[in-house]
């Protein structure tokens, strides 16, 4: 039997390949006007608010970004996975119960434990907010299962408005309460919570629009039951995994509190949330559409393929701009963001290789999902937890708030790396072929990294290497999409 392609699985992969490209863009056109917005508003807001302000946000965030991954308890990823809609429509249903009780049940542990924890984190000035947890994890519960029910069906377009709303609530009540004196932290957490009501509701509101008929025709009790036996999987397995990743990612937030102040905490957040662009802007809704793709792809026996395609693409995508972050984040943020915050660009220096292994990997993590290796999950979550722990607290104990950022960015390129690796492997794509991959685009970069070297030792003005870094990112993307097929395909979705 021949291992040629047919024309006709030729134009069925080439459908395919529009299809996902399309319905990335749906989401990365949300995404974009979003993260433009808060790009626009960032110089104006560091000018607004302290670094402690911002700190204080970051424990907050941190606070109920750890409670909300367990919101659900999980069962929203499980939602991607039935072949038949009246399963799915039962699991859409049990994350709603679940996240209710879960929000109720925060209520007693921030009346017991509010005064000794904020203690502990130098963050008592918080103390009048957390009362904010319980109904803000009850709308990011919400918003998360309706998320994956809205991917589900590919109504991509839905999530891509409430983004961008929400993003337009969060930054326009931000700048206001600056603009009317209310620089406060208060503000900050304030509008977080007003721009996640606002999306929940949007997406909400277009769900029960098309789909409340199907919900309520097919929800049962014995359903939702099924539905939790099914997969209980999730709250085994996942819930802790995801736990301790969310956990793992806001240690700074609670570390470099209690160990230094809110202000270190403010730098790191800022720098974080830069770094982190590229992850909500197109690694997120490659995510998204990825998980879908991978559910099919598994079944059809073409999982590999799609990996590589999907890796290929984060690698080009991130590379360049990640690695000129390394060699001038300082100077960047000085330039943006004014002098007060050249620290805060130092540390996303430390921190910009690391970003890119998680740039690329994160987009695949659901294929351990996927084949239904929550144990590996799991694993990889307690090595990630228990080695930024003690990079942190390493350098928490030795009073170096950059030697606490420089050893957490190498966990995190260690066992990033190892993982990426690895969901390579699962789906079948060889060692040696990612290897190639990823040595053929930094070569790519090396001229570019030589050049800007040579311009820092010079002593060039640092508005001079931007400009100079800037046409050598736009060379290299021109030169990309001229020369890759993969990006043109990803681009052909706009078609």
């Amino acid at each position: 039997m021949s291992g040629a392609e047919s024309e006709e699985e030729k134009n069925a992969r080439i459908d395919g390949e529009k299809s996902f490209s399309t319905d990335v863009l749906k989401l990365v056109t949300g995404t974009t006007l979003a993260q433009v917005i808060v790009v626009l508003a960032s110089p104006v807001l560091t000018r607004m608010y302290t670094p402690e302000a911002f700190g204080l946000l970051a424990v907050f965030t941190a606070i109920t970004k750890i409670l909300s991954v367990v919101a659900c308890l999980r069962y929203e990823f499980s939602i991607m996975l039935p072949e038949r809609e009246e399963d799915a429509a039962n699991l859409l249903g049990l994350c709603l119960l679940v996240v209710t009780v879960i929000s109720v049940l925060t209520v007693p542990l921030i009346w017991i434990g509010e005064g000794p924890f904020l203690e502990l984190l130098n963050a008592e000035s918080l103390a009048g907010y957390l009362w904010l947890i319980p109904p803000f994890i009850f709308m990011t519960g919400v918003f998360l299962a309706l998320n994956y029910w809205n991917s589900r069906s590919r109504h991509y377009g839905r999530l891509s408005m409430a983004r961008m709303v929400s993003s337009l609530a969060i930054t326009g009540a931000q700048v206001g309460a600056g603009g009317v004196g209310m620089a406060t932290s208060g503000s900050l957490i304030g509008a977080n919570v007003f721009g996640t009501t606002v999306a929940t509701l949007i997406l909400g509101w277009q769900i029960a629009r098309d789909d409340l008929a199907l919900l309520r025709r097919e929800i049962s009790w014995s359903g939702m039951k099924a539905g939790m036996i099914r997969y209980k999987k999730f709250p085994l397995f996942e819930s802790w995994s995801g736990l301790l990743n969310v956990a793992s990612w806001q240690l700074p937030s609670f570390l470099l509190a209690a160990y230094f102040s809110t202000t270190v905490v403010g730098y790191y957040s800022l720098g974080f949330r830069l770094i982190q662009m590229p992850m909500d802007l197109i690694g997120g809704a490659i995510q998204q559409v990825f998980f879908q793709r991978a559910s099919d792809a598994q079944k059809h026996g073409s999982l590999s393929v799609l990996t590589e395609s999907v890796f290929g693409v984060l690698l080009k995508i991130g590379l360049f701009p990640m690695l000129l972050l390394s060699m001038m984040g300082e100077e960047l943020f000085v330039l943006v963001f004014g002098s007060a915050w050249g620290e805060a660009g130092f540390y996303t220096q430390l921190l910009s290789v690391w970003a890119l292994i998680w740039f690329i990997t994160s987009p695949l993590s659901t294929i351990y999902m996927v084949q239904e290796k929550q144990g590996f999950g799991l694993k990889v979550n307690i090595a990630n937890f228990v080695t930024r722990l003690l990079a942190l607290v390493v350098g928490g104990m030795l009073g170096s708030a950059r030697l606490a950022i420089f050893l957490f960015a190498v966990s995190g390129i260690a066992v990033y790396g190892y993982l990426c690796l690895q969901l390579l492997s699962f789906s079948g794509v060889p060692l040696r072929r990612t290897f190639r991959i990823v040595l053929s685009n930094v070569a790519l970069f090396v001229p570019a990294g030589v050049l800007i070297m040579i311009l820092k030792c010079w002593g060039i003005s640092p508005l001079i290497q931007m400009v100079v870094a800037g046409a050598c990112a736009l060379v290299y993307y021109l030169y990309t999409l001229k020369t890759d097929p993969q990006i043109k395909e990803l681009l052909a979705g706009f078609a």
